[in-house]
């Protein structure tokens, strides 16, 4: 059996910026979830629902290693992660859909 990809994600929150970083199977369902305060926690809390970054890979272990790795990150090296790709921020959540 094939293994799933696996995708990290970061979202913020357009007004202040918070930042969450996440790994998941299914991108768009998961993004969705956010978007419609489906999940419980911090993003539901804080109005965190803005797609800005994400990676895709091949499997679920190397996406939840980056995952990981990301979230070590200073803010400061995260934010030039997200404008390497995305420099105004867009929601890249309609890309997808």
């Amino acid at each position: 059996m094939a293994e799933k990809q696996g995708y990290v994600y970061i979202l913020t929150n357009v007004h202040n910026k918070v930042l969450y970083t996440g790994v998941t199977s299914d991108l768009v369902k998961r993004v969705y979830e956010h978007k419609n305060k489906m999940v419980d926690g911090f993003t539901k809390k804080y109005n965190v629902h803005k797609l800005v970054h994400f990676e895709v890979y091949d499997d679920m272990m190397t996406a939840i290693e980056r995952e990981k790795q990301i979230k070590g990150w200073l803010r400061k090296k995260k934010i030039a992660l997200i404008e390497s790709n995305d420099p105004e921020w867009k929601d890249l959540y309609n890309e997808l859909v």
